[in-house]
């Protein structure tokens, strides 16, 4: 939990920086580690967080299913629907960078097949999409609230996520802000959090830890 001292830097910084864009930034975190060899299979990070106060924004939510059932459940919640006899269309990269606009789900058993088609593409991009499990309508909901940490790239010490954007209360984001801490702190311990940084879209870095 922050302490009223970073909670006041967090919110005259946030008061500094917002309504400068013609868009609304997002508040985005980055932290930093050590002692951690984030080439090993086993220490990398693969987390979903629910945000507390969510993202500050709608997300929509782009489903892979071939399966009625599912289909019809999923449309119903206003998901837009990517059938397997669709994959084609995503080959060029105007009809891929569409699915970035989305969060994504996945009928499991499409899954291979998305990645085939479409892992070069969404993986660097921290985009692939998670199998439906369970209830999809809490898939999708959780879906539009939810942000995954993952390592990537060359497995640098250091991940980046958004935790919101500058229209929200400055409580809110601190609010998702622990909980993507707490989460993380779960997975490898106080003692290997090197640093932590704020920012909006377009700032400069605020170091609150």
């Amino acid at each position: 939990m922050m302490d009223q001292e970073q909670l006041k830097k967090v919110e005259a910084f946030i008061a500094e920086n917002k309504g400068k864009r013609k868009f609304t930034q997002s508040v985005e975190l980055a932290v930093n580690f050590r002692g951690i060899d984030f080439s090993k299979t086993d220490n990398r990070l693969n987390i979903a967080v629910a945000l507390p106060q969510g993202k500050g924004k709608e997300s929509k939510v782009a489903a892979f299913t071939d399966d009625a059932n599912m289909v019809q459940k999923l449309e119903s919640l206003g998901a837009r629907i990517i059938r397997s006899s669709e994959l084609p269309q995503f080959s060029s990269p105007a009809k891929q960078s569409e699915l970035l606009n989305y969060e994504l789900i996945a009928q499991p058993s499409m899954m291979p097949q998305v990645a085939k088609a479409l892992g070069q593409f969404l993986g660097p991009r921290n985009k692939m999409p998670r199998p439906i499990v369970g209830d999809p309508e809490a898939m999708v909901r959780g879906a539009t609230k939810s942000i995954y940490i993952r390592s990537k790239g060359k497995y640098l010490p250091t991940v980046h996520c958004m935790i919101g954007t500058e229209s929200m209360p400055v409580e809110h984001i601190t609010a998702n802000m622990d909980a993507v801490m707490n989460e993380l702190i779960k997975k490898v311990g106080k003692q290997s959090i090197r640093s932590v940084y704020l920012k909006l879209t377009m700032s400069k870095p605020l170091k609150v830890m």
